[in-house]
């Protein structure tokens, strides 16, 4: 064995391991994004910025979150709709969407007993009186 072949074995060895390690990223189809229309969401922002800035002129914070029972709380006013989206940034599989309508009571409970334990963001979008909000906190479970 000279230095030329073990130059040539070491080279052919680190060849091998590349094109092991693209093969694998190539056939790995469980990746998840964040959202499957980024860039139409993107070209929304300035709205989801105006939403926020709506839920900061809000006296109190709207979603509260209770680890002991694993409930969260909202409150909105009556006659408000809007969208509670429960996001898992490490699966969006297990992502869930609910559709909130406050018809008789400004204070909801929602049980999260259902959810996988570990690190979540709950984003709620509504709308009351014509005015656009947006609130996002994030859970451990």
């Amino acid at each position: 064995m000279n230095w030329g072949n073990g130059i040539l074995l070491l080279l052919l060895v680190f060849i091998g391991l590349m094109v092991t390690l693209v093969t694998i990223c190539v056939r790995q189809d469980d990746i998840h994004l964040v959202t499957e229309n980024y860039y139409a969401e993107e070209i929304k922002y300035q709205e989801h910025i105006d939403r926020v800035n709506n839920t900061q002129a809000i006296e109190g914070k709207v979603l509260q979150y209770d680890p002991v029972s694993k409930t969260l709380q909202f409150k909105l006013p009556i006659g408000a709709k809007g969208e509670l989206h429960l996001f898992r940034p490490s699966d969006a599989r297990m992502d869930k969407k609910i559709q909130v309508e406050i018809k008789d009571a400004d204070f909801s409970i929602l049980k999260l007993d259902d959810l996988e334990p570990g690190y979540w963001k709950v984003k709620m979008t509504w709308e009351a009186g014509g005015v656009a909000f947006f609130e996002e906190k994030k859970i451990d479970i």
